[in-house]
């Protein structure tokens, strides 16, 4: 496939995953007990969005057609799609980037900011969540993430014991990644480094292999985690991300343990 169909193929998936998340009751069609397809069929889907069958089809299909921008906000319109998901949707619906291998090189001057935030835990991933740089309060809070050759965030998450330790809401944290990964990775449609990626997670880890098909979405935010911290007591640590401005796809994130918190662990 050229890049084109890479990008077309990347918008049928992703559209028809979200139309066979949409039940027929969510938009007052009746529900048959002889249904068999999951979600929406095509045809009500289109009609949702005032579009014909046909077109729609093609566009889930990955044919080589073109649609407008109002197309695709009806579409958008039809599958209820939020805020992430929309841009999403318009972003690999346009050219995109080209394929290829992002460079994933780091300058001096930007891996060096994580050690000046100690002792907060920061680190710096790229796109595919390679870890770039880190400092030692995020290598003690993080047990394993960064003592593999290349160390990965989400290689760290899904195929390593001690994340299940350290997160003890690891579904929802893991869930969460999975989906700023899936959405990196439809930006990037035929990226060699993605596809290794996938099939090393979804080979290894049956939560992965189930929750990649769904192609939730999601895009880096400030919140809050629970985390066991090395003493074994548990913290709620706010956490923020920011990109590096001539980087757009590597993103500092910094932890913080906030001084209501400092005294106000409990024992495990």
């Amino acid at each position: 496939m050229d890049g084109g169909d890479l990008h077309r193929a990347e918008l049928g998936s992703f559209l028809r995953a979200r139309r066979e998340r949409m039940s027929p009751a969510q938009v007052g069609l009746p529900v048959s007990p002889r249904r068999r397809t999951p979600g929406l069929r095509r045809e009500e889907l289109a009609s949702l969005a005032g579009i014909s069958t046909t077109w729609y089809t093609f566009l889930e299909q990955g044919r080589d057609v073109r649609a407008s921008r109002q197309v695709f906000a009806a579409i958008a319109t039809a599958l209820r799609l939020d805020g992430v998901e929309r841009d999403h949707l318009f972003s690999i619906a346009a050219a995109g980037p080209a394929v290829g291998e992002e460079l994933a090189d780091i300058s001096p001057e930007v891996a060096a900011v994580p050690a000046l935030l100690e002792p907060n835990p920061a680190y710096i991933t790229g796109s595919d969540y390679d870890l770039l740089a880190w400092n030692a309060a995020a290598a003690d809070l993080f047990t394993g993430a960064f003592e593999d050759a290349r160390p990965n965030l989400a290689r760290w998450m899904f195929l390593r014991p001690e994340p299940r330790v350290i997160l003890p809401d690891w579904t929802i944290v893991a869930q969460s990644l999975l989906a700023r990964l899936r959405a990196n990775a439809g930006r990037h449609p035929g990226s060699p480094r993605f596809q290794r990626l996938e099939e090393e997670l979804r080979s290894a880890s049956a939560e992965a292999d189930e929750w990649w098909p769904r192609y939730d979405i999601a895009t880096a935010q400030a919140g809050v985690k629970r985390v066991r911290m090395p003493s074994g007591a548990q913290r709620h640590l706010s956490h923020a991300s920011f990109q590096v401005a001539d980087r757009a796809e590597q993103v500092l994130t910094v932890y913080r343990t906030t001084p209501e918190e400092q005294g106000a662990s409990s024992a495990t």
